[in-house]
């Protein structure tokens, strides 16, 4: 999902990974859609996620980083992908920076990345006491 900072032109992505039996967010990075994004998220996230089996769309930078005994790219409409969406969906509801057309954005990558961090721990919590 994008946003941007400061003007259009400045997209920022957000890669997130979620844990698919919690729906909380494990990991994410703020950046380019590019490679090397992909691989500082792919470091953030921890190490007993890195050998579970992981589902995403078809984006070019997915195959370089992930392993390929574990992961599947796959459509929309499979549904494999459904909870990420989800939480597209949440944040762009409860956050002006992502919506798509808006006048509210983040001036600075550095408050950026702290609006997203804090929604992220906020959400994590909501979800902890719902989970059983």
């Amino acid at each position: 999902m994008w946003s941007f900072v400061g003007t259009r032109q400045k997209k920022r992505w957000v890669w997130t990974a979620l844990c698919r039996r919690t729906r909380q967010l494990v990991a994410f990075a703020l950046g380019e859609r590019s490679e090397q994004t992909c691989r500082q998220w792919w470091r953030h996230l921890p190490p007993a996620y890195k050998g579970c089996r992981s589902v995403s769309d078809f984006w070019e930078a997915y195959r370089h980083v992930f392993p390929r005994t574990t992961h599947r790219s796959t459509d929309k409409a499979s549904g494999e992908t459904g909870h990420v969406e989800r939480w597209n969906t949440t944040l762009r509801q409860a956050n002006a920076r992502y919506v798509r057309k808006t006048l509210s954005f983040s001036k600075s990558d550095f408050y950026h990345e702290l609006v997203t961090r804090l929604f992220i721990v906020r959400y994590n919590l909501l979800r902890r006491t719902c989970v059983t």
